[in-house]
């Protein structure tokens, strides 16, 4: 009996995922739970389990390899038999606040949907203009055009017409990538002058391939912290405001007890703990700081959950310490060094990278005298220490 192997969802804004790595050969055997191929996804990378045991009889996408979610990546030859998905944890099939949307791909055995007919000329052609039905998932469905919720912001700020798109997706669905490859409807009263996502993408450049060089195409990560920097820049103004903090009497006191601190705690003692502290301290007497922006609403958090950059050699991920205002100095010494462990395994769950009210960076671990971050959105503010 067979077991196909899918690409699974790490969530329900997540549609596509990268393979990065497999840690199986086809012929090798394979044991249930046992980490057989590793992905990246526009939030987290993870290590991704074998539905059942038996032999890897087959792998169907290649690492480097961009998929939608329940698309066959391997097929599995063993006693288990049934057709399954791939499962990294329970938090692979944690929801949101959201209602599921209607048009994911179909699951393994369900036929796929037809291919949405060709868009007529008048169509193809027809202006986009902000909220009407261009962008309305229930118009776009009527018409038989299928997308996600991430593929139809990208098109309203890139203005991309989805009516005259031809998708390269299963049955027919527009990805993001087509949406990256298709010129703007207005590209035609702009013909020769760059368009403001080209400005944004930096196509109108001088020629970059010249002499030696060697090309390295980003990894999911990579292109993903970068699109979340550059939509940071435009949706918030960015001001920075820089303090000078006495910080001797901190040295002092972890110098002399980071030795017994480890010693009866078996936790590590950081600078990042007294940072963390002094932060929920803030965010209590500046509660407007904990807090997003909805429009023109302000969501004002009663919680306080710290984002803390992590540095990755093959990127930066911001875990979430959920509820840091009830843990009190040795709960956030531990619940960093357990994040921060896993963020660099591949082990953090999607859940431990959502849901920040507040951001904390240390790029002042590199040398330099100052950093100036980027607001995390949907956080309201950053901080920093140099």
């Amino acid at each position: 009996m067979s077991t196909e192997v899918l690409m699974p969802q790490m969530g329900e804004s997540i549609f596509e995922g990268t393979v990065t790595k497999w840690f199986k050969k086809p012929g090798e055997k394979v044991e249930r739970d046992e980490p057989l191929f590793e992905i990246s996804t526009d939030k987290v990378d993870a290590e991704i389990p074998a539905p059942s045991a038996g032999v890897l009889k087959e792998i169907k996408v290649k690492e480097g390899e961009t998929v939608e979610i329940n698309t066959v990546v391997a097929v599995l030859e063993g006693e288990d038999g049934a057709a399954a998905p791939a499962e990294a944890s329970p938090s692979a099939k944690a929801t949101g606040d959201r209602p599921a949307d209607k048009t994911a791909p179909p699951s393994a055995g369900q036929a796929p949907l037809p291919p949405p007919p060709a868009p007529s000329p008048a169509a193809a052609k027809a202006p986009v203009n902000g909220g009407d039905l261009t962008f309305d998932s229930s118009k776009l469905r009527e018409m038989g055009i299928r997308t996600s919720p991430l593929v139809r912001k990208i098109a309203k700020d890139r203005g991309i017409d989805l009516r005259g798109l031809q998708g390269t997706g299963a049955g027919g669905r527009i990805t993001k990538q087509d949406i990256l490859a298709a010129r703007p409807a207005s590209a035609e009263a702009t013909a020769g002058r760059p368009t403001q996502a080209a400005l944004e993408t930096g196509v109108p450049r001088e020629r970059i391939y010249f002499g030696r060089y060697e090309v390295e195409p980003m990894s999911a990560m990579r292109k993903s912290i970068a699109e979340h920097m550059v939509m940071s820049k435009r949706v918030s103004p960015h001001v920075y405001s820089m303090e000078e903090i006495d910080m001797t009497h901190i040295v002092n006191l972890r110098g002399g007890m980071k030795a017994r601190f480890q010693q009866q705690t078996d936790t590590k003692l950081t600078f990042m703990p007294f940072f963390l502290r002094a932060v929920v301290d803030a965010l209590r007497a500046f509660p407007t700081v904990n807090a997003s922006v909805d429009g023109t609403n302000v969501v004002y958090h009663k919680e306080v959950n710290l984002g803390v950059a992590v540095s990755l050699d093959w990127g930066l991920i911001v875990p979430v310490i959920k509820n840091a205002d009830e843990l009190n100095f040795l709960g956030l010494a531990r619940a960093l060094n357990d994040l921060a462990a896993r963020a660099r395994t591949k082990k953090l769950k999607l859940d431990e990278v959502q849901h920040s009210t507040f951001s904390v960076t240390n790029p002042g671990v590199y040398g330099g005298l100052m950093g100036l971050p980027v607001i995390n959105q949907p956080n309201v503010a950053i901080l920093g220490m140099g």
